[in-house]
């Protein structure tokens, strides 16, 4: 499975509207999300019909959110940056997410998370379909509470989402 090189930002969500593109049979299909975090940064996030959304839960104007972007993939120098989203999800007091890559032991690309998977922990794919296979050198959004205060800092996980490359265009 391709490693993604997962970049993220957070802010508050200022406006949605359709993606300003030409009319074509997908006119209306993808939505320009802008976002502006507590130091006044801009940033503006393409929504497709890939772009996976946490629950399928609705943004509106003023939720606090996170989007991730593959820090690989070419961007148009613009400002404020526009971004293809692979993945966007409103920020919870209850509960973190993280989306990266997780190695041969769990551990997260930036080496600060390992997972400890119980039997309970539900694992699927984004369209929901258990996954029966090993979680392991993947990419995953991984869903928790509390962590121990090590490094990595060890947890066991809410939920795991498989995200696998294949189902982004």
């Amino acid at each position: 499975m391709p490693k993604i090189n997962f970049h993220s930002f957070s802010g508050y969500i200022t406006s949605i509207s359709d993606y300003p593109e030409s009319p074509t049979e997908n006119d209306g299909c993808q939505k320009f999300i802008t976002i502006q975090n507590n130091d006044g940064m801009i940033v503006n996030f393409i929504a497709a019909p890939t772009t996976y959304f946490l629950h399928n839960e609705k943004v509106r104007v003023g939720d606090f959110i996170t989007g991730y972007i593959d820090g690989d993939r070419p961007v148009i120098l613009i400002y404020p940056p526009q971004y293809q989203a692979l993945v966007i999800f409103k920020e919870s007091p209850f509960e973190r997410v993280s989306v990266d890559y997780f190695d041969e032991n769990l551990v997260s690309s930036n080496g600060m998370l390992q997972l400890n998977i119980s039997p309970e922990t539900p694992i699927h794919l984004t369209n929901g379909q258990t996954f029966n296979k090993n979680v392991a050198q993947r990419n995953l959004i991984v869903r928790y509470g509390p962590t121990t205060k090590s490094i990595p800092a060890l947890t066991t996980p809410f939920e795991i989402i498989v995200y696998c490359r294949d189902s982004i265009t």
